[in-house]
Parts: C-alpha cells; sequence; structure tokens
C-alpha cells in the first residue's frame, strides 16, 4: 500500500467570500501537499486515511465540471491520481491546481469544480461521519437564505482528515 508522509505536509488555508449565489464559508479550505511514495495504489491509502480519521471514504471518480456545493456536508477530496485545475468559491472564486497527493478540506457550502483534468484523474470523496448522506447544489440567488441556514446546521468534523486531532482542521474551524 502507498505511504503517506503527513508529518512533512505542507498546507495552506484558502478563504472565500459569499457572493449571495455560493455561500462558501467563513472557514477556510484547506490545501493539503502530501508527499507519496511511488509505488502502490493511492486511492485505496487515501480510503485508509479517512477512515482512520473518522472521515467516511464514499466514491472515486472526478470532479464535476460544473458549479457546485454541499449545504449539508463538510467534503474531502484526495487526489489519488493525475492532475488538474479546479475553479474554488463559485464563479468569482480562484483557480487552483491539484495533482496526485493532494488533499483539498472543503466546508460546507464551498463551491467548487473541475476545470480541465489529466485522463488519468482519479479522486477519493469522504465525508465526517454522519455527513455522509451530502446534498449537490448549484448556485441559486433564490435558494441562497435556505442554503445558508442548512450550512449553519452542519457540525464541525471530530477530526481533521489529513492529520486527525493534530490537524489544522481543528484550529482553523474552531
Amino acid at each position: 500500500m502507498t505511504r503517506m508522509n503527513t508529518q512533512d505536509a505542507s498546507v495552506r488555508a484558502l478563504y472565500f467570500e459569499d457572493d449571495g449565489a455560493t455561500p462558501n464559508s467563513r472557514f477556510p479550505v484547506l490545501l493539503y501537499r502530501l508527499k507519496l511514495d511511488l509505488s502502490g495504489d493511492n486511492a485505496s491509502a487515501f480510503e485508509a486515511m479517512f477512515a482512520a480519521h473518522q472521515w467516511t471514504p464514499l466514491w472515486r471518480s472526478g470532479i464535476f465540471d460544473y458549479h457546485h456545493f454541499h449545504p449539508n456536508a463538510h467534503e474531502a477530496l484526495g487526489i489519488a491520481c493525475g492532475r488538474a485545475r479546479l475553479t474554488l468559491g463559485g464563479e468569482y472564486g480562484q483557480s487552483v491546481s491539484v495533482e496526485r497527493g493532494d488533499v483539498l478540506v472543503l466546508p460546507a457550502g464551498t463551491g467548487h469544480r473541475c476545470i480541465e483534468c489529466s485522463d488519468n484523474f482519479l479522486v477519493v470523496g469522504a465525508y465526517p461521519h454522519g455527513q455522509e448522506d451530502y446534498d449537490i447544489q448549484r448556485p441559486d440567488r433564490a435558494a441562497h437564505p435556505r442554503n445558508l441556514a442548512r450550512i449553519a446546521q452542519v457540525p464541525c468534523p471530530e477530526q481533521d482528515p489529513v492529520c486527525g486531532i493534530r490537524g489544522m482542521l481543528m484550529t482553523q474551524w474552531r
């Protein structure tokens, strides 16, 4: 199995404002850059790491090519293979490049979409325990107040999906 070095991981906090259609969050998106060994099954390694930190890995696939967010769940995206350019924060957000070994931790309400990706792009999606029944919403000014109310009800995770109780989420999302 692939080994993940979370000790030497770099992490960035990215903030996005509510634009009236995409709620985003007062909490930052966390972008971890992990060191992976070159052999092994990265998707299984991400699934094991997420599960060990109380996040349920639910799928392996790509990222939708349209702006969307989850008003009832936080989301961790582990890049198991390939590379992509994403837009985070909705239509007026920021373009971010991700590649094999990266993990994005998106607080509920954060807009995201895939702009372009390599043919071998593969992501593992995971959600905190109790938030596995995530809803997919597109930006919508009319539904915005309802989505804000739903986001306000989403509890913070018990652990960071990458570093557990020592992770940056534990200080940045409190």
